[in-house]
């Protein structure tokens, strides 16, 4: 190769001799590594399904790779989830892995109404500023450190049952933390705020089945295989105890290790709650009664027989009204998540057709035959690998309802395989997948509170917080999973 000896100009030096710096020191820009490794890996997984695999069936090898397709964009490419799902969605519609049917229907599917309705309650929640007015008055009555972070833990927690979103629910405790940090006046109980808020947001997410998309994708995936899937009631039955514990859990590691004692001790006198408005107007004790009659209808759906889409969405058009919150429909339709509802729809999608084509008992039954020499591991221990899988994949995969339709498929389903219940494998790979507070990007609660300047806490106070809380969480749902969930009914 040879380089002209005329240069144009300065700037042409300048670029010139960049570029051979860096083909001289072997740099590579990060995303040309992102396309490069992305790219490899598509090629990779093509060959592996189209040409090494034996004994599929086309619908089976397309299905395989467009989940294997959509998991490399959503982690190599680092594209955005909505539109990655919907594309794998479109793509199984077209090469014919599933009837074009599948994907109208998954727009109308149950699950994509229930979080559709819950957003919307949602909205008129957050836009009352009730949950705001509510939490500063019940803590205004305590007035120390150590007392307040018990009560806030159990606060937050009780929102899980009403609010779908943690999002939302991070954005409704905003005012309240910078409230309480603004009245205390301590950098150390800030820090330990700004720690716990995020933290019990995600993890009593775990208590609701409307608390996360990934909850109602695993209630999905135990309907289709063959299973019987929990209702409200039988969600929080199975998962609130657990979510509960790891609350306070993750509260009494905060109050440990990132207070000392005179934080940790200290006293404080609390303002009065906002006035904006009378704390409990007319309005807000309607918005209060409707509230508690929708938890209530959908507690008890298996016993009055309306499905939960259907209380909810009831729920929805009476508490988004205008002679109840104040508030139009249509108002309260902007605070749908719209971009989650149609990342649900994508997901339900894939997940379809990996079941339909049979491509998940495909995957369960090659896995059997692979340990088949080694000898049938005990339950515990599969259920400890998918528990240990679920915990740590936020690292990977940031979205935790990509998360849930990732491993479900190809982790759960598969290790059912060995003679363990797919239902309880997929209550805790989904559950288990609520622990993402190890890093800022890992949910939007924890970047939310850390992103505020300046910053209330570094990177290293999360990631000391995550390690002691990782394995703390993973004893306990193994422990749920194995012999607390067995005695009341869900077999492992």
């Amino acid at each position: 190769m040879t380089i002209s000896p005329v240069i144009a100009s300065e700037k042409d030096l300048v670029t010139l001799n960049a570029a051979v710096a860096e083909r001289i020191d072997g740099h590579m820009p990060v995303s040309q590594v992102r396309l490069l490794v992305g790219a490899m890996l598509v090629a990779f997984a093509a060959v592996l399904i189209f040409l090494a695999a034996d004994g599929l069936v086309l619908p089976m090898r397309l299905s395989l790779m467009v989940f294997a397709t959509t998991l490399i964009c959503w982690t190599i490419f680092d594209l955005p989830e909505t539109p990655v799902a919907l594309a794998g969605a479109a793509a199984l519609a077209v090469t014919g892995a599933v009837g074009e049917e599948a994907v109208y229907a998954a727009l109308g599917n149950d699950i994509v109404w229930l979080m559709m309705a819950a957003s919307v309650i949602a909205a008129v929640l957050q836009a009352s500023g009730l949950v705001e007015r509510l939490a500063f008055r019940l803590l205004a009555r305590f007035r120390d450190v150590s007392r307040l972070f018990w009560v806030v833990t159990l606060t937050i927690f009780v929102t899980a049952f009403v609010i779908p979103s943690t999002s939302a629910r991070a954005a409704i405790f905003m005012p309240v933390f910078l409230g309480l940090a603004s009245t205390i006046g301590r950098p150390g109980v800030t820090r330990a705020l700004a720690l716990l808020f995020p933290s019990v947001i995600l993890l009593s997410a775990a208590a609701s089945l409307t608390g996360a998309g990934a909850h109602l994708v695993a209630v999905d995936f135990i309907r289709r295989s063959g299973g019987e899937a929990p209702g409200f009631l039988g969600w929080a039955l199975l998962a609130a105890p657990f979510a509960l514990l790891t609350s306070l859990l993750a509260c009494g590691l905060i109050l440990r290790f990132f207070l000392d004692d005179a934080d940790r001790n200290s006293r404080f006198d609390l303002p009065a709650a906002p006035t904006e408005k009378p704390p409990f107007s007319a309005r807000d004790k309607a918005i209060l009664a409707v509230t508690a009659a929708i938890v209530a209808a959908l507690a008890t759906s298996d016993l009055h027989g309306i499905a939960l889409p259907v209380v909810a969405l009831v729920g929805a058009l009476v508490l988004a009204s205008e002679k109840i919150s104040g508030m139009p429909f249509r108002k309260a339709l902007k605070g749908v998540e719209w971009n989650l509802l149609l990342f649900l729809a994508g997901t339900l999608v894939i997940g379809e057709a990996l079941l339909s084509t049979g491509t998940a008992t495909e995957l369960a039954d090659r896995l059997i035959g692979a340990f088949g020499q080694i000898g049938k591991p005990p339950a515990w221990l599969v259920v400890l690998l998918a528990i240990a899988v679920a915990t740590f994949a936020h690292i990977v995969l940031a979205s935790r309802t990509a998360r849930a339709t990732v491993l479900i498929p190809a982790v759960a389903l598969p290790l059912a395989g060995f003679g363990v219940s797919p239902a309880s494998l997929i209550m805790v790979t989904a559950i288990g997948s609520g622990f993402c507070q190890t890093l800022m990007v890992s949910a939007k609660p924890v970047a939310l509170f850390g992103g505020m300047e300046p910053p209330a806490f570094s990177p290293s106070d999360l990631l000391r917080l995550a390690l002691m809380l990782a394995l703390p969480f993973i004893a306990l749902l193994a422990l749920f999973a194995l012999v607390i969930w067995p005695a009341v009914g869900l077999e492992t």
